[in-house]
């Protein structure tokens, strides 16, 4: 196995064309495939699956191909810093469930390198995705949340995908609301109490178990439900209809305004908020210090 059968693999799967790839290349079709399949032979793999109608990635392809890129990025960093001697961009992603402490804890960490040149990503997405993000390398850092509900189910996915979760913030539960919430004044809030309100819930698409929730008590026989794909349809949704999501109870008036609140749940369930990253490999200096800003939200 080569550098140059991975630039080729990676370059088959962006165009999805042996002779689109080929011609990318500057090399014949026939070089291209034979490469290729002298790759899958090796490494005992089928990476590409060829139809009539074309060339997919494989499931086994998608992750063998998650690892050529990240092979071949720090290649082309090596090469950039110290053959072609350029300037690096500094470069860092995170995938995350809907936590706006965590984004802003993302624009801390982007604010702390002033106009130094980078390239930055942040992905506020679905449980499966943020998991998805980390096992194929598109983000280095995945937050999301355990409890004793669903910790046996992701743990067990964690372990399949070559994965590690680190706690990061212990909490209880919180009811989050539009300040005008007729209970938004209240010291302690029960399930019984918000059963006249719609509870706002993550849609989370295909993978819409109660274990991929993102809101604790996924299980409880909600009187009114309704489901949204994002935090800024959340908000509307508490002001104009008295809404309501559970949450950590972190919330972050810097983003989001100072128009909400968090109030306590009477309940005993407790969430842990933590990281994933892939198995055995170290935290970019750029990660530390995101996990850095958001350790600050644990006291």
């Amino acid at each position: 196995m080569t550098l140059t059968q991975l630039k080729y693999a990676i370059a088959v799967s962006d165009t999805n064309s042996m002779n689109e790839a080929a011609r990318a290349l500057f090399i014949t079709q026939p070089s291209l495939s034979a490469s290729i399949r002298e790759l899958e032979t090796e490494i005992g793999v089928e990476v590409f699956r060829r139809t009539n109608r074309g060339i997919t990635v494989t499931p086994e392809g998608e992750e063998f191909l998650g690892y050529a890129r990240q092979v071949v990025e720090q290649y082309q960093l090596i090469e950039s810093r110290y053959i072609e001697k350029k300037n690096i961009k500094k470069k860092f992603s995170v995938s995350m469930q809907h936590y706006s402490f965590a984004v802003n804890a993302f624009v801390k960490m982007v604010q702390q390198f002033g106009m130094d040149e980078y390239e930055f990503a942040v992905h506020e997405t679905k449980t499966y995705e943020v998991i998805e993000d980390v096992k194929n390398f598109r983000s280095e850092i995945g937050i999301l949340y355990l409890n004793h509900f669903n910790s046996r189910v992701l743990t067990k996915l964690f372990k399949e995908y070559g994965l590690e979760f680190h706690d990061l913030l212990e909490c209880g539960i919180y009811v989050y609301m539009w300040k005008g919430n007729p209970l938004a004044a209240k010291e302690s809030i029960t399930l019984e109490e918000l059963a006249e309100y719609p509870c706002l819930s993550f849609e989370q698409g295909s993978f819409n178990s109660f274990y991929f929730a993102e809101e604790v008590l996924s299980t409880y026989e909600y009187k009114r439900l309704i489901k949204a794909n994002d935090r800024a349809t959340m908000l509307n949704l508490m002001v104009g209809l008295n809404g309501y999501t559970l949450c950590s109870g972190i919330i972050c008036e810097e983003l989001n305004g100072s128009d909400y609140c968090a109030v306590p749940l009477k309940s005993d369930e407790v969430m842990t908020i933590g990281y994933l990253c892939r198995k055995g490999t170290a935290i970019s200096p750029l990660g530390q210090k995101y996990l850095e800003e958001i350790r600050k939200y644990s006291g």
